[in-house]
């Protein structure tokens, strides 16, 4: 859009009419100040609080990762051919299969002549377990079942049935790893979780244990002897196996049915499984088995009796069985926080490609609605004087170039700085100036708002842009952005606030997060017609919209969003103008940059509380509650709050899962934002060299800005009033080329 009344410095431009002072235009009404003490807010509880839930979570992770991803269940197989076995006792290696006394004088067991041992491994299983204790129940029928741990925890009820319906039960380790792997810590572990887990399951404890991948006698190896005297000094039986019906592998139903049948009258102890798969072929198999066996005379028991051992299976004492309860809910609970993440993670990636792609097309809409060809100009050019107010507390760092900015613009103004109670001489620096058309008005430090509704008092304009002391306005910065008031129904404008220092990391995150995350949002925010903030470093209004408001609040800390959101539930259009261009300092320090978007988010979470009503009102409110505040809500407030716990996650995943798919997703996702940059550094005509910084971002600034939310909820909930925190000013601001020509060379002014 061209205006033809377009001026620069330097040409002949007529002076306009001066525009006379507004007569009977009462003086906007300050919200009272609290004169009270403002209570600071003290941090430590909820920090404490933020860490002792990371920790717990992160604790309740790595357990969930040990034991349901450090070792998989894969066969009953043995994992390698067996090593040296010159420890291993001969009367164990040629002895029976339940072996005792490991670690003193071995000795072992056999079964009785024409008796039976089913054994079944890896379970309980939903599927498969109950179909098995069918089958032994029709039958008359007890086994001995070697649980494994995760299973007892995902499964407590089958345990019970176990033991009610007259089983034994038997230990397989709790993540079913190689024991002979593994070291004494671990293998100690492995089988106290197990017992816990049966104790808290059934309130019974166990001496049997079966290593996994163990087979028969004459396949222990040096390595597997070491496990089983560990076992032994722990209190354990081992139990080997004479028949291995080789279920695991699936071979068919009558190939099972031949492994598991005896050759002779010799007694056995049958390898069986009832999980780690599909399990229909030993459930068919059974059925034939043992009515088979039966009529051949063999009896089926557990392994206890079939080598007449004392029960092993005796009741948990207190202690072992709420530990155990204790173990089984921690875990279930883990479960349950894995699939909520998991859920989480995915309901997070999705709605961030959604958002993403509707920022995109939105900010694609908006560049093609306001400039090129086919823009839609606002109407005839807004030609008229415009008042600019400049609230000052202790700026004497940047304010000179602030006004000499100021002073430079192509359109004719009245400048208005109003010193709040400044102590380093602001208003002094600003008098000794003499720029023309430049006022200072003093009055006593009462913040922000109230010297924000003196300069709105004082000014003689309809149009008025606010600017903070810290913020230097390109020469055409007014100009642009009041053009939108040339439509009756725009009440404010957005200008593009950039970061003027830019060098260092913590610069260049800020440059990138002005310019593709505040900008992006302020283009899908005008289309949406639901601008929830006009910055206080660029903004413009209708005089007349901010006194039917009664002047600027001070309830908020964010008093720029307050007023905005305000103006828009007045009925409003607030507006976004990407090329009234006005450079600010960012905060150049990590403490700085924390006060500073503690401030703003807390502010902003009071705006939203405080216009939470536009939720249920139509019209131009509606469109603030349904659209704007539910944006800030999801993606200001709630995503910030889930993010700690997805990154924990993700290390989880990196750790436990599968890092190259984890990886993978952490890729895609820094993809995307480098691409929503490209883009956006397009729009906003900037170079994209700071970019590549990018993926250092996501190590620190993200972290700390969601910490700012965190910390601004927390603030917020408990109640307590954050006061004031002015950020430090460096000094980086210069005054922009042609400021410090003469009076003639400059545009007209508004006469004060």
């Amino acid at each position: 859009m061209t205006d033809p009344t377009d001026h620069r410095p330097g040409t002949a431009v007529p002076r306009p009419t001066a525009v006379p002072r507004p007569t009977a235009v009462p003086r906007p009404t300050a919200v009272p100040r609290r004169r009270g003490r403002t209570r600071r807010v003290t941090p430590r509880t909820h920090w404490l609080l933020l860490c002792v839930l990371v920790v717990t979570l992160s604790a309740a992770l790595l357990l969930q990762g040990y034991t349901h991803h450090m070792f998989q269940i894969t066969s009953d197989d043995v994992t390698g051919p067996p090593g040296r076995a010159d420890a291993v006792p001969g009367q164990v290696a040629h002895g029976g299969p339940v072996i005792a006394g490991a670690a003193g004088s071995p000795h072992t067991a056999r079964p009785k002549t024409r008796t039976i041992a089913l054994t079944f491994d890896d379970g309980p299983d939903p599927v498969w377990t109950p179909r098995i204790l069918d089958v032994l129940r029709r039958n008359h029928v007890h086994a001995t079942f070697f649980v494994v741990g995760t299973q007892v925890v995902a499964h407590p009820e089958l345990v019970r049935r176990i033991v009610a319906e007259g089983h034994q039960i038997g230990i397989h380790t709790f993540t079913h790893p190689d024991l002979s792997r593994l070291a004494p810590w671990q293998r100690s572990l492995e089988l106290r979780e197990t017992q816990l887990a049966v104790a808290g399951a059934a309130g019974v404890t166990t001496a049997l244990l079966r290593p996994p991948y163990s087979s028969e006698n004459d396949a222990l190896d040096d390595a597997d002897w070491s496990v089983l005297k560990q076992a032994d000094r722990a209190g354990y039986v081992t139990v080997l196996s004479t028949l291995d019906a080789e279920d695991w592998q699936r071979p068919g139903t009558a190939r099972v049915l031949a492994n598991a049948t005896p050759h002779g009258k010799t007694g056995q102890i049958v390898l069986m499984h009832d999980a780690g798969g599909d399990r229909a072929q030993t459930v068919a198999a059974l059925n034939t088995l043992i009515p088979r066996l039966k009529a051949q005379g063999f009896r089926f028991t557990t392994v206890g009796a079939a080598v007449g051992m004392t029960d092993p299976v005796r009741t948990a004492g207190l202690d072992d069985h709420l530990q155990g309860i204790a173990l089984i809910k921690m875990l279930q609970l883990g479960d349950g926080t894995i699939r909520l993440l998991d859920v989480l993670m995915y309901a997070a990636g999705t709605i961030s490609v959604l958002r993403a792609a509707v920022v995109l097309v939105a900010a694609r809409r908006h560049r093609r609605l306001r400039t090129g060809r086919r823009a839609r100009p606002w109407g005839p050019p807004v030609t008229e004087p415009v008042s600019v107010i400049v609230p000052a507390y202790n700026e004497s760092a940047g304010i000179e170039a602030a006004v000499r900015s100021l002073a430079a613009s192509d359109h004719p103004v009245e400048i208005i700085v109003v010193d709040d109670g400044s102590t380093d001489g602001t208003a002094d620096l600003v008098e000794s100036l003499r720029l023309p058309g430049v006022r200072v008005i003093r009055q006593r430090n009462a913040g922000k708002p109230a010297a924000l509704n003196t300069g709105l008092a004082a000014a003689t304009c309809e149009l008025v842009v606010m600017v903070d002391g810290d913020t230097v306005f390109e020469p055409d910065a007014v100009r642009t952005i009041v053009q939108p008031f040339a439509d009756p129904a725009v009440g404010a404008v957005s200008g593009n606030a950039k970061v003027v220092n830019r060098g260092g990391l913590l610069g260049r995150w800020q440059h990138i997060e002005y310019v593709v995350g505040f900008n992006l949002d302020r283009r899908l925010f005008d289309l949406a017609q639901c601008m929830p903030t006009v910055p206080g470093a660029v903004g413009a209004f209708r005089r007349r919209a901010l006194l039917a408001l009664g002047g600027v609040s001070d309830v908020t800390l964010a008093e720029d969003t307050d007023l905005t959101m305000a103006l828009c539930r007045a009925g409003w259009r607030v507006v976004y103008e990407e090329r009234a261009v006005a450079w600010t300092e960012a905060p150049a320090s990590l403490g700085a940059l924390w006060r500073q978007r503690y401030r703003w988010c807390y502010g902003t979470l009071q705006a939203m509380w405080k216009h939470r009503g536009a939720l249920v009102q139509g019209g131009a409110a509606g469109k603030l509650g349904r659209r704007g505040l539910v944006y800030l809500l999801l993606f200001q407030v709630l995503l910030p709050l889930l993010a700690p716990v997805v990154d924990v996650f993700a290390l989880y995943g990196l750790l436990f899962l599968d890092p190259v798919r984890i990886t993978a997703l952490w890729l895609a996702f820094l993809l995307l934002q480098l691409l929503m940059g490209l883009y956006a550094f397009r729009l906003d005509g900037e170079r994209p060299g700071p970019l590549w910084s990018l993926p250092l971002q996501q190590f620190v600034y993200r972290q700390l800005m969601y910490l700012v939310v965190i910390q601004s909820v927390f603030t917020a909930v408990a109640g307590s009033r954050l006061r004031w925190q002015r950020m430090e000013r460096y000094g980086t601001l210069r005054s922009p080329t042609g400021a410090e020509t003469s009076g003639e060379d400059r545009p007209p002014r508004v006469p004060a």
